[in-house]
């Protein structure tokens, strides 16, 4: 038949299948382009309108992953913000079983393995599970018995794959855990560099963090091996797939008992040799994905954690302090570890209570119980009659300042780590601030007095420079109540001076909690109490006590000694 043979036939011509349709159809056009604008025109054309549609699909394929890049950031974004809220949300006991190395690789490593195992594999969810649907549709279109018998053999195949998943995924969840190890080795290594040095631990330190990195790799290569197996096992799985149709399929027409002819068979291996590549693809996400699981298993460790710390329905507003703080038969324990037992305390406005004792007596456990960094087990703790659980944290955290043994500060300057939690505090309130606390002259040494970096846990500052600090911003919040753990006990005896001078200016007309070794320090309080393996033993003035001859007595002699 030569070209002139050939004219367009309508579509809705029952006459013939609409394979002799589109091919009498398209060969029409073509001879028809050929007597309008010659051979080489139309080829031009043809090659344009490839062009073209090349352009289409390409475009099309950018357009769909440009839409997939803010979908996958964001989801990422928000489990970060997540998992930081969630941080600052749960109360100080979550983390006391939790290493900080573990929780900078679950923010770290396995939200960036979500990312890269599951949302990088949404447009093959999406995508292939179209291309299956149509490839498979035109299966059982071409023959439904001999697409009957695919899909007896296809369910082995996807076992064999499903198998090889699931240890992946356990393999991954090992994986992380070790990525953690490593993370809190080396978060240990920073803070503790000083004590490496000083002991000679370097080698040890070494051949701890190697063995670690090692133990990792091991973990991770056995993981990645696993991974890169999905595209090898999948094509080799299909081509098996092709050659058990094309011997079952082949033998039927051989043997005149198949409902389709050679030809149709023919197109009928393409298109199953077709649906493969987007079952390869389907696959690749299918091992991509239980990797990003086991991250995901991690991270939701801290997201669905419980938050002891119940806050009440309807709380009720706590401003100040007007009458007096009280532990009311308060006991505490940490698991199975009694840590306070029956504490009775009346801290009335304005009076100064100090705690003294050995370490591990129950001091500074007590003190966090006001501000409820943990929860009493047994007993109330009252504010002015009000229990301290019937408030919200924001106002009872708010009529309290705290200066703690080790000066928390931040990598950042003078000026923010004063003002830290004080909106609107204005620069002259931040340098009056300091110079109560003594810290304002060298602040104005520095390099760029105010705005000077003072480095990461304020590292580039002595000791009691950074006591300071932390004083001047428990100044600056001016609270009515004030907690006091061991405010000097960083300080060189020139300091504590100082410091002590502007410490006895801030506790003025304040309710002072102050924990303290060194009793030279609480002579003036009002009250002394000596707890014991979590008891109030000795309570009174420090002459009433010294004169008890008791554990006071022989706590102020250890210290003369």
């Amino acid at each position: 038949m030569t070209e002139a043979h050939y004219s367009y036939i309508a579509w809705t011509d029952p006459a013939v299948g609409l394979k002799d349709i589109a091919i009498n159809n398209f060969y029409y056009y073509i001879t028809d382009l050929i007597n309008q604008y010659g051979q080489s025109t139309t080829l031009l054309i043809l090659g344009i309108f490839l062009a073209i549609m090349t352009f289409l699909k390409t475009g099309c394929y950018f357009l769909s992953s440009a839409t997939m890049i803010p979908i996958r950031t964001g989801i990422v974004r928000d489990i970060r913000n997540k998992l930081y809220r969630k941080i600052l949300s749960l109360p100080l006991g979550f983390f006391s079983e939790e290493r900080k190395g573990d929780i900078i690789a679950r923010m770290s490593g396995d939200v960036q393995e979500i990312e890269t195992s599951i949302m990088s594999s949404l447009d093959m969810l999406f995508k292939n599970p179209i291309l299956i649907l149509v490839y498979f549709g035109t299966l059982i279109a071409i023959s439904w018995k001999l697409t009957l018998f695919t899909l007896v053999v296809l369910p082995i195949m996807g076992w064999a794959m499903g198998s090889v998943g699931k240890k992946l995924k356990r393999k991954s969840l090992v994986a992380q855990g070790q990525w953690s190890d490593l993370m809190s080795q080396v978060e240990e290594t920073l803070g503790g560099l000083r004590i490496v040095k000083a002991f000679n631990a370097e080698v040890k330190m070494d051949k701890r963090f190697t063995q670690a990195n090692d133990d990792y790799r091991d973990t991770i290569s056995r993981v990645n091996t696993r991974q890169q197996l999905a595209h090898p096992l999948s094509e080799f799985l299909g081509t098996i797939l092709i050659v058990i149709v094309l011997w079952f399929g082949g033998t039927l027409i051989l043997n005149h008992n198949s409902t389709i002819d050679a030809p149709s068979f023919i197109f009928y291996l393409v298109m199953l040799y077709s649906l493969i590549n987007p079952l390869k693809e389907f696959s690749k996400a299918s091992y991509a994905i239980p990797k990003g699981l086991a991250s995901m298993e991690r991270v939701d460790k801290i997201l669905l954690a419980e938050n002891t710390m119940k806050i009440s329905e309807k709380p009720v507003p706590i401003h100040e302090l007007k009458e007096q703080i009280e532990f009311r038969d308060v006991s505490f324990q940490y698991e199975a570890t009694p840590v306070l037992k029956h504490i009775n305390l009346v801290i009335p406005k304005g009076k100064t209570v100090a705690l003294v004792g050995q370490s591990g007596s129950g001091k500074s456990t007590l003190v966090d119980l006001l501000p409820r960094f943990y929860e009493a087990t047994e007993g109330e703790v009252l504010i002015d009659g009000i229990n301290v659980k019937d408030s919200t944290l924001t106002d009872l955290r708010s009529i309290m300042g705290n200066v703690n043994q080790e000066a928390i500060l931040f990598n950042d300057t003078f000026f923010n780590n004063i003002a830290f939690g004080v909106k609107g505090a204005t620069k002259e309130q931040v340098i009056e601030a300091a110079k109560i606390a003594n810290a304002h002259d060298f602040i104005m040494a520095s390099e760029q007095g105010y705005d000077t970096n003072i480095g990461d846990r304020g590292g580039k500052l002595s000791g009691g420079q950074r006591q300071r600090i932390s004083i001047a911003r428990a100044i600056l919040k001016n609270p009515p109540i004030l907690i006091l753990d061991e405010a000097t006990s960083a300080l060189d005896t020139e300091s504590e001076r100082m410091v002590q001078e502007a410490l006895e200016n801030l506790m003025k007309n304040r309710t002072t909690i102050a924990i303290a070794h060194r009793l030279s320090t609480i002579r003036n309080a009002d009250e002394i109490c000596v707890l014991h393996e979590g008891e109030i033993v000795e309570r009174g003035k420090h002459e009433e006590l010294f004169a008890l001859n008791g554990y006071y007595k022989r706590l102020c002699d250890m210290q003369s000694f």
